[in-house]
């Protein structure tokens, strides 16, 4: 009976897939040998690679591939980049509703209470960092000369500029709790969030703010804690994507991936990433016979075009990024080299080259670890 890479299931060798997350046993070995293999021991298929770039570049003088922004480390380990495509959502949180309109400033109690507010206003409008200079001089002017009606004007003006300022503020908090909510529940945020319209209709704009902050606060400890998650996602999803666009099946696969992704929206991070991380070395497994035929074709076709005079440094270059993500088995990285140099390169199809790549736009090329 089989153990099975991903999830550590028994697996009867009558089954094709484990009872647990569905990987197909065909890339047990192929996932076990990957998630086994140490950073100093090089897979077979890096010597193709190297042998790709030596047939191509003629000068033999090395190209170092241009540093990234960011380097990721080994899962669960430090910091990554999240420059990857989007997935799909696996949990449905339930909506929250935008402010859509500014609610009118609730009557004061008082003059005292008219003084006391305009003040709670300029402090936290400062705080927003907003100019507020020629409303603290008339609350001032107001003030001294004890006209509650002008007092009372100014109190409305201060109300709309840093009640505005907060709606702005509330709706970059929604919309990233809308991103972090589609894998990971959000309850804490979400009362905060909601509690935050009831304080601004009630004038307290100052209770308002300090919500504000707790949402902020959490989201931004649950970004850090299911940071790496969300990355493996993303990475699975543009293997399962490369391997499809190569012509190869990416199902026998997708089991883990499923899994991991339920297991992420449950809250048990530990299994989900490594799910995720095991689903990804078997989408790799599958692609990567085809991807290394797809490589040989791009090859031939610099050949063709560096006798025919084209100047094929660009296309070096992304191809040494190719080696050296594939030595890190960072396939996420690899691909995306790829895609590159098939810019280069062109489809299979092609008669001219299109124009060379250049730097990635988003100024970072590496993604993280599977």
């Amino acid at each position: 009976m089989a153990s099975c890479p991903a999830c550590g299931a028994d697996v009867p060798a009558s089954l094709a897939e484990c009872p647990g997350c569905k990987l197909s046993t065909s890339l047990f070995e192929a996932v076990r040998d990957a998630a086994g293999r140490t950073s100093d021991t090089d897979p077979a298929y890096l010597a193709t690679v190297a042998e790709l770039i030596r047939s191509i570049d003629l000068t033999g003088a090395p190209e170092p591939a241009p540093p990234p922004l960011l380097r990721p480390s080994p899962v669960g380990k430090g910091p990554a980049v999240l420059d990857l495509p989007r997935s799909e959502p696996e949990l449905h949180p339930e909506p929250l509703a935008s402010l859509a309109t500014l609610p009118q400033l609730p009557p004061p109690d008082g003059g005292d209470a008219v003084r006391q507010r305009a003040q709670e206003y300029l402090r936290l409008g400062r705080r927003l960092g907003l100019d507020l200079a020629a409303l603290a001089t008339r609350v001032s002017a107001a003030e001294v000369s004890g006209d509650d009606r002008a007092l009372d004007a100014v109190l409305r003006e201060l109300f709309v500029n840093v009640a505005s300022a907060l709606a702005v503020a509330f709706e970059e908090q929604l919309t990233r709790r809308r991103e972090i909510g589609q894998l990971v529940p959000t309850p804490s945020a979400d009362v905060e969030l909601n509690a935050i319209r009831g304080s601004i209709e009630a004038g307290d704009l100052v209770g308002a703010d300090r919500r504000l902050a707790h949402v902020q606060d959490e989201l931004a400890r649950l970004e850090d804690v299911w940071a790496t998650g969300r990355i493996l996602i993303a990475s699975c999803d543009m293997l399962a994507e490369t391997a499809r666009e190569l012509g190869a099946d990416p199902e026998p696969a997708l089991g883990p991936v499923r899994e991991g992704r339920h297991a992420l929206g449950a809250g048990h991070r530990e299994l989900a990433e490594r799910l995720l991380a095991r689903g990804a070395l078997a989408l790799w497994a599958i692609a990567e016979p085809r991807f290394f035929d797809e490589l040989k074709r791009l090859r031939n076709r610099l050949l063709e075009l560096r006798d025919g005079g084209t100047e094929l440094a660009p296309a070096l270059a992304e191809l040494r990024i190719v080696s050296t993500e594939l030595r890190r088995r960072n396939f996420v990285g690899t691909i995306s080299a790829y895609r590159q140099l098939r810019t280069f390169v062109g489809p299979a199809d092609a008669a001219e080259p299109s124009a060379a790549v250049g730097p990635d736009p988003s100024g970072v090329r590496s993604s993280p670890h599977a």
